[in-house]
């Protein structure tokens, strides 16, 4: 490769970057503008005062701690729900011989085509009917449901990769079932593990709709409700409701890029070795 070419490349891929990372720069640049400095025709506008006390109005009367920590209760509880449910039923899928297993397994993955609020209008008429509105599990049951398939997608291609004579190992040594798939099948799926943790937890951390319709007590609801405080019927806090969505997007923003390695070798790990 002649260095004009990698000039060219490294030119490409900056130019790609700053388009990816553009959302972001603006997003940070306008959680520092005053509510004046809304209204004009520029894309990105360097603040003449930056408003610190938008990040403030975030976190007191945006109540963000609390909706920080009923996020993380929710997502926590759904991630190791799908996780378990994911790592059973991928076990089950590849390991183990039963009737209609085919059949079983096409319905699970066709849950990866429905949306979660294509189920918004049924599971909100029977969570009302059995109680569970205004309740963590009423947010836990649905984002459970809608990621366990993914989840079982991805762990069933990285399965099928794994050889089966260290399980005959542990078989012959005396190890039951349970043993078997968390201590032994689980490290050895640990990338895609990651993966399905990763994605479940994009996928709950910022969801609104659901949340909104299920909850309406203030004690329950998530962080996405924290952009809601500065909506009001005429007139918006747009510099907080941007300090808002910075706040929110920093976890997510760490944790895929702590594990951006791993998601990669979890997706794709399973089709290179099989």
């Amino acid at each position: 490769m002649t260095k004009s070419t990698k000039t060219i490349l490294w030119v490409f891929f900056l130019i790609v970057a700053l388009v990816q990372l553009f959302p972001l720069i603006w997003l940070i640049d306008f959680s520092f503008l005053s509510s004046n400095e809304f209204y004009s025709s520029s894309v990105l506008k360097w603040p003449s005062d930056p408003q610190w006390q938008n990040y403030i109005n975030a976190w007191v009367d945006g109540k963000f701690l609390r909706y920080f920590i009923n996020s993380v209760l929710v997502t926590s509880v759904t991630i190791l729900l799908t996780v378990i449910l994911s790592l059973t039923l991928g076990y089950a899928f590849t390991r183990m011989q039963w009737k209609l297993r085919p059949i079983f397994f096409t319905i699970i993955l066709l849950g990866i085509m429905i949306p979660i609020h294509a189920t918004l209008l049924p599971n909100f008429a029977i969570f009302k009917a059995l109680g569970l509105t205004d309740s963590y599990l009423g947010l836990i049951l649905p984002y459970t449901a809608v990621s366990v398939p993914l989840g079982t997608f991805i762990l069933t291609g990285f399965m099928r990769s794994i050889p089966k004579a260290m399980e005959e190992s542990a078989v012959v040594d005396g190890a039951n079932i349970y043993r078997i798939v968390f201590q032994i099948i689980a490290p050895l799926t640990a990338p895609a593990l990651v993966t399905v943790i990763v994605t479940t937890f994009l996928n709950c951390w910022n969801e609104f709709i659901m949340a909104s319709t299920f909850l309406s007590k203030d004690a329950l609801k998530t962080l996405p409700f924290s952009v809601m405080n500065f909506a009001g019927q005429y007139s918006s806090d747009y510099g907080s409701q941007f300090a808002v969505m910075v706040l929110t997007s920093i976890p997510a923003i760490v944790i895929y890029a702590l594990f951006n390695e791993q998601i990669t070798k979890g997706v794709t790990a399973g089709a290179v070795k099989g």
